[in-house]
């Protein structure tokens, strides 16, 4: 084989590849992006959460009390008006209660417009594991509630109504605020009333969050830490629909034919368009005449070298 049919054979070669690579671009599908899926509306309320290590004096041992009370979440509604929480395994398996209440409630909604958390305590005491006689905290009422919804900014409210009382003392708290009780020989407590947060999507409202670090020494507790949560809800709201434009239609291109002129007879089936046509044909049929050419040139090519 000479140089002049090895290019010419080469040049045959890569003209059917790009036309080749032409056909398979054009008959390619279009890739289409997955649409994000849309964000889901909720909601959660709970009218008690602990999350205390306790410490037994008979061997050191430390018991978690992770404890709730009406904890509801949703998309679907949901309520719990429980008035009371009772606690095993601390007082040598005798139960031992941390809340007792005259109302205690917890709802929660969502739907494709809303999400609302809600939660409610009234004339409430609570204790602490070792500490049967005195409460850790006795309240009138507290309520949270959060709201989110489509097109609104989300809200969130918590309050505390009437009078607080720490370890027997009574104390006077200011909402968004931290206040501190010592009491000798029994601990501390920090109060953090009425903590509100909101974005643009969610928000949340907790009534009223104790950090507790006492040292009963009774019912064989030797010491009590953690956080004991009163009234919490929270939401997220749902993704509002789309509202971008519909695609404009392109303009109808001119009609080249003369004025005045006979437009040509239509198929009885319709456009063209009906038929399977689509905006890929232009390129379809470009890419099959350029193999066809390249075909061509192949042939004559050939005979050429040949001869």
């Amino acid at each position: 084989m000479n140089s002049t049919t090895f290019r010419a054979r080469a040049t045959a070669v890569a003209a059917t590849a790009a036309a080749t690579a032409a056909l398979a671009a054009a008959t390619a599908p279009a890739a289409s992006a997955e649409p994000a899926a849309p964000q889901a509306p909720a909601a959660h309320a709970v009218v008690l959460r602990t999350g205390l290590d306790v410490s037994l004096l008979d061997g050191g041992v430390r018991v978690p009390v992770n404890a709730v009370l009406n904890e509801v979440r949703a998309p679907a509604s949901a309520d719990r008006t429980a008035l009371t929480v009772r606690l095993d395994g601390v007082d040598r398996g005798r139960p031992v209660r941390l809340l007792h209440a005259d109302a205690a409630s917890a709802g929660a909604t969502a739907d494709g417009r809303r999400a609302e958390g809600s939660a409610n305590l009234v004339r409430a005491r609570v204790h602490l594991p070792g500490m049967p006689l005195l409460s850790l905290v006795e309240l009138e009422q507290v309520t949270a509630r959060a709201v989110c919804e489509t097109g609104a900014r989300p809200t969130a409210e918590a309050n505390l109504l009437g009078a607080v009382t720490v370890l027997g003392k009574r104390v006077t708290v200011t909402p968004g605020e931290r206040s501190t009780v010592r009491v000798p020989n029994v601990g501390e407590v920090t109060l953090d009333l009425s903590h509100r947060t909101t974005t643009s999507t969610t928000a949340a409202a907790t009534a009223l969050r104790l950090r507790v670090a006492v040292n009963p020494l009774n019912l064989n507790v030797a010491k009590v830490e953690g956080t004991v949560t009163l009234a919490e809800a929270g939401c997220t709201a749902p993704e509002a629909a789309s509202s971008s434009p519909a695609p404009t239609p392109a303009s109808p291109a001119p009609d080249p034919s003369p004025a005045g002129a006979a437009a040509p007879p239509r198929a009885s089936g319709g456009d063209l368009a009906e038929t399977g046509g689509d905006s890929r044909t232009p390129y379809v049929a470009g890419a099959a005449v350029l193999l066809l050419a390249a075909g061509a040139a192949t042939v004559r090519l050939t005979r050429r070298a040949r001869s």
